[in-house]
């Protein structure tokens, strides 16, 4: 019924978003190889999102966008603004039913970004300001990305300058719920020299007591062409946020207040030749977290603060070289070094006590070969070795082939496996640690078709798949004490489907759907996700509005299973006024004002409006 009446909506509105959010056939991208490739050529499902989709609706994350705009793929939340972490947090992402932990990577410019002891994603850290294009790999990564791309890979390409000159664009918003953000972002290049700059805040009240959030970001990256086919950048991003968790309405926490800070920082050598190209990349990330656990009605405050110190450093050099006609072969090495120091200080004293100080280091070495066997097969085999100074060696098998197909069509074929090392905090910290844990594995099946008709005007894309996970690590409990053991098993199988439509110049639709069947249920995992949507431009009028069903969202699984079934209707208008750059808008978010929850006793906004401008210059 739910699916009905999104259909209903959506007729009614006649209107709703697109904005080359699928891959079309002629895209170039570089997650499933490292370095530009056209995706007709590949055969890895990947969903691209460029900079006018991410920017369309002002959103000051890019997950929102990933959210709507990419089918299987689902991201949790508990406000309007802010994710947070520990006890309560959202921002897991979950790709197919696997992920919202440390399953599922997520890169800047093919970097990882992740907690060095807890291993997951950090969601309030990746901002659509520094956001070229987002590239979504659904499946199984770990041949090119290793440990924790298990699930799936999000990389965000930062944006660049590529023509001489400064641009400066201003974007400030505010709304419901006391809810105020703010940006400036600067691109620069003269000659050889180029540069990107920018500073970002946001801040809200929340809808609940005790669920306000504020942070800040800042990005810097400068590079220099050496030469035609060299040229050196470098980046550093930090965020820091303050954030409250309420807790459950029906048992919810007081001072459960957390200062995060994230950082990160790389050094890249990039070379490009004609029949070969490559880098060396540098990175070091690192976090500082402060925490207060806080406490149930009943309960008295917390006597100690938990914080820790992380971090993950690393190197990544790979080289691709055309040995022979028709072929492309990517040789790689990374090596990786990881952990952090966690503790408890006494508020009244300042004491400290040790909860775990340890490190752990990754090095693997690959080989990716992809090979043009006729003008309508393309063979892709790649293996990986890679070795955790914990867990052992694994080895990452992975072929695929793509045919092309009459009428612009495609067909893709791919078997892939998938592993994540356990992290510091399984492996070392709190009672249910065990050093002895081996990796979480996973193998993925998947068959594509993608056809484009219309002169590119109409863009297909439908994928069955199915994947069987093992190993995964599951808390148990052994003569009455938790331990942490290999002994989960995750299968999934479904369907996901897309479509963009450019109707006119003026108008287009897009739409996206997956189904997933899971053996074992999964927390946060829809089993049908329907987005429809499509942009209207008249003159200097735009308006941008979608619909988003999703049904059968476990938010508890257990004897105690539960889930949620709702309708989310969010729209965004927009005026270029006549004073050049300037552009003014107006959005609304679930503007049905539906009840649901997304975590289980987390009830999220009802309908929440913004307005603001946004100035180029």
């Amino acid at each position: 019924m739910i699916l009905v009446t999104a259909v209903l909506v959506i007729a009614v509105t006649a209107t709703a978003q697109t904005d080359s959010t699928a891959v079309l056939l002629d895209d170039v991208v570089v997650t499933g190889t490292r370095t530009e490739t056209a995706a007709r050529r590949l055969p890895m499902t990947i969903s691209v999102l460029g900079r006018t989709a991410l920017t369309g609706q002002y959103s000051q994350n890019v997950l929102p966008t990933v959210t709507e705009q990419v089918p299987g793929v689902f991201v949790t939340g508990r406000g309007l603004l802010g994710y947070g972490v520990s006890t309560g947090a959202a921002g897991g992402i979950k790709v197919r039913g696997v992920g919202s932990g440390a399953d599922m990577l997520v890169l800047v410019d093919g970097l990882p970004q992740y907690a060095g002891m807890y291993g997951h994603p950090i969601a309030d850290a990746y901002h659509t300001m520094l956001a070229e294009r987002v590239e979504v790999l659904r499946g199984p990564a770990s041949l090119l990305y290793g440990s924790n791309a298990m699930g799936g890979v999000m990389n965000i390409v930062t944006r660049k300058m590529d023509r001489d000159g400064v641009e400066t664009e201003l974007n400030f918003q505010a709304g419901s719920y006391g809810t105020v953000e703010g940006g400036v972002t600067n691109r620069a290049r003269s000659g050889r020299f180029h540069s990107i700059a920018g500073v970002n805040y946001g801040r809200t009240d929340g809808h609940r007591p005790h669920s306000s959030f504020n942070q800040w970001n800042t990005f810097l990256k400068l590079g220099y062409d050496l030469s035609n086919a060299w040229k050196v950048e470098g980046d550093v991003n930090f965020t820091r946020f303050n954030s409250s968790n309420p807790g459950e309405v029906t048992n919810p926490y007081f001072d459960n207040d957390m200062t995060i800070s994230r950082g990160m920082a790389a050094l890249s050598l990039l070379n490009n030749y004609e029949h070969t190209n490559g880098a060396l990349r540098l990175y070091y990330n690192w976090g500082h977290h402060k925490i207060n656990d806080g406490y149930h009605p009943g309960g008295t405050p917390r006597t100690s603060l938990y914080l820790h110190d992380d971090l993950l450093a690393g190197v990544s050099v790979y080289q691709a070289v055309a040995l022979f006609n028709g072929n492309r072969t990517t040789f790689g090495f990374d090596y990786q070094h990881f952990g952090g120091h966690a503790f408890n200080r006494a508020i009244a004293d300042g004491a400290e006590t040790d909860i775990a100080d340890k490190t752990a280091d990754e090095v693997a070495g690959y080989v990716d070969v992809r090979q043009q066997l006729a003008p309508w097969l393309t063979l892709d085999v790649g293996v990986r070795v890679d070795h955790h100074s914990t867990s052992g060696t694994e080895w990452i098998p992975q072929g695929g082939l793509v045919f092309a197909l009459p009428r612009g069509a495609e067909l893709r074929a791919l078997v892939s496996k998938g592993f994540r090392n356990p992290t510091i905090r399984e492996l070392y910290m709190y009672p249910p640690q065990n050093p002895d844990l081996a990796p979480e594995r996973m193998m993925n099946y998947e068959l594509a078709y993608k056809q484009r008709l219309l002169n590119n005007r109409l863009r297909l894309g439908l994928n069955v798949f199915y994947l069987n996970a093992d190993n995964v690590i599951n808390t148990v409990r052994i003569d009455g004490k938790p331990r942490n053991v290999n002994s989960g098993e995750i299968k999934n199988w479904g369907i996901e489907a897309e479509v963009n439509f450019d109707v006119t110049q003026n108008l287009g639709l897009c739409g996206n759907y997956s189904y997933l069947h899971m053996k074992n249920k999964q927390l946060a995992a829809p089993e049908h996700k329907l987005y429809l949507g499509a942009t209207w431009n008249v003159k200097r009028f735009t308006l941008i509005t979608g619909l988003q069903a999703i049904v059968g969202l476990y938010t508890a699984t257990g004897p105690d299973v539960s889930t949620e079934d709702y309708v989310l209707w969010n729209a965004t208008a927009s005026y270029r006024t006549p004073l050049a750059g300037l552009t003014i808008f107006v959005k609304g978010e679930n503007l049905l004002a539906q009840r649901y929850e997304i975590m289980k006793g987390f009830p999220m906004p009802k309908a929440t409006v913004m307005a603001g401008a946004n100035f180029k210059f």
